[in-house]
C-alpha cells in the first residue's frame, strides 16, 4: 500500500476528487493547509500599507491506496492539478505498513 498526498491549489479540488473517482478511487482526504515553496509568497497592498503574504492557501489531498494504483492516481491528479503556472503544487507518495477499518477489523487492501 502507498500514501498519496498533494498539494494543490484549492479551485482545482473539485476537479481533482472527479478524477479520482473516474478511475475508481472510493476514498480520499482533503484539509485546508497553508504553505510556500518557490514563489515564496507575494506582496499585496491593503489600505495603503504594503504587506507580504508569505503562507499561500492550499489544499492536501491524502489517498492510501493498493500499489497498482499509484500511477493512474498520480497522472490523474497531475492532469486535473495542472495549471501551468507557478504554484500547482507537489504530489509525495510514501509507503503505508498498515490500514484497519475501525467498524469491522478488516486489514490491509480489504480495509482501503
Amino acid at each position: 500500500m502507498k500514501k498519496v498526498e498533494a498539494i494543490i491549489k484549492p479551485f482545482k479540488l473539485d476537479e481533482v476528487k472527479e478524477a479520482l473517482q473516474e478511475i475508481g478511487i472510493q476514498g480520499l482526504s482533503v484539509t485546508e493547509v497553508k504553505g510556500f515553496g518557490r514563489q515564496k509568497g507575494h506582496t499585496e497592498l491593503y489600505r495603503g500599507a504594503e504587506y507580504v503574504v508569505d503562507f499561500l492557501p492550499k489544499v492536501k489531498v491524502e489517498v492510501v491506496l493498493p500499489e497498482d494504483m499509484v500511477e493512474s492516481a498520480v497522472d490523474a491528479i497531475v492532469q486535473a492539478a495542472k495549471t501551468d503556472k507557478i504554484g500547482d503544487g507537489k504530489i509525495f507518495v510514501s509507503p503505508v505498513e498498515q490500514a484497519i477499518r475501525i467498524r469491522t477489523g478488516e486489514s490491509g487492501d480489504d480495509a482501503i
